[in-house]
């Protein structure tokens, strides 16, 4: 298999693990989403884009709070040293995560959208130049978003999953319109913060997660702070010893 097919058959697997389809593969070793010895390689498939979810609000905080499941979600700039050893981290426990990439950071580190992908994980838009949103007028809003759409849309065949408003937890009526308006049906909140991009160090970051986080819970990280990274480890270690599985966004809410 070339590198080009098996990129193609590990974002086949990803997209397919985010509409809940993914099953693993029997007494295997292999990958999730790479094909058996001798089986044809699939067809490239495109990351998947924005989903609807009825009933659920134009902003989402959380998700449901009857299953053992969390998002640990990150604002995507930064170091890419350092976000790769985010993902690292991540995949070392077998968590998935999802990325709200800042669109000048992509075109800075174009590379970086097809690392998340092939991961497993889930990309989505945190606007182009990581602006106060709110304080744009809602055709500048709209530019913003659709620039890190237009973007997402280039590296990688899709818009990507989700759109979270940057420097703010909440997005202002005019922002959730522009971002309807570009194709994010739903804006990403989160109801725990762990406060890292405040550089509190490792233990701090831990303990604002595991002091608030619970069933659904959506949590704010980010990808170019040190502290992260030293956090990571004994974060997932006590998610998992609560029996809490990182998931991504879209996992989470189906």
């Amino acid at each position: 298999m070339t590198p080009t097919d098996r990129r193609a058959a590990l974002r086949a697997g990803a997209a397919a693990a985010l509409t809940g389809a993914l099953t693993a593969a029997c007494g295997t070793d292999r990958p999730a989403g790479t094909p058996a010895p001798g089986a044809p390689s699939p067809a490239p498939t495109a990351p998947p884009g924005p989903r609807r979810f009825p009933g659920s609000p134009a902003e989402i905080t959380h998700g449901p709070r009857d299953r053992a499941r969390i998002a640990l979600t990150f604002h995507g700039q930064g170091d890419p040293a350092l976000a790769r050893a985010v993902l690292t981290e991540a995949e070392r426990a077998g968590a998935r995560i999802t990325v709200l990439a800042v669109g000048d950071w992509l075109d800075r580190h174009p590379r970086l959208a097809g690392r998340i992908l092939d991961g497993g994980h889930e990309l989505g838009n945190h606007t182009q130049r990581h602006l106060d949103v709110n304080a744009l007028t809602e055709a500048q809003a709209y530019a913003e978003i659709d620039a890190c759409a237009r973007r997402l849309r280039r590296l990688t065949g899709s818009i990507g999953a989700w759109f979270r408003p940057s420097r703010t937890p909440h997005a202002s009526p005019h922002v959730r319109r522009a971002a309807a308006r570009a194709g994010y049906p739903h804006v990403l909140s989160y109801d725990v913060d762990s406060l890292d991009f405040t550089s509190p160090g490792a233990p701090a970051v831990v303990r604002n997660v595991t002091g608030s986080v619970r069933n659904g819970s959506v949590v704010s990280l980010h990808l170019g702070y040190a502290d992260t990274v030293a956090a990571l480890p004994a974060l997932l270690a006590d998610l998992d010893r609560r029996g809490l599985r990182a998931v991504t966004t879209t996992e989470l809410l189906t």
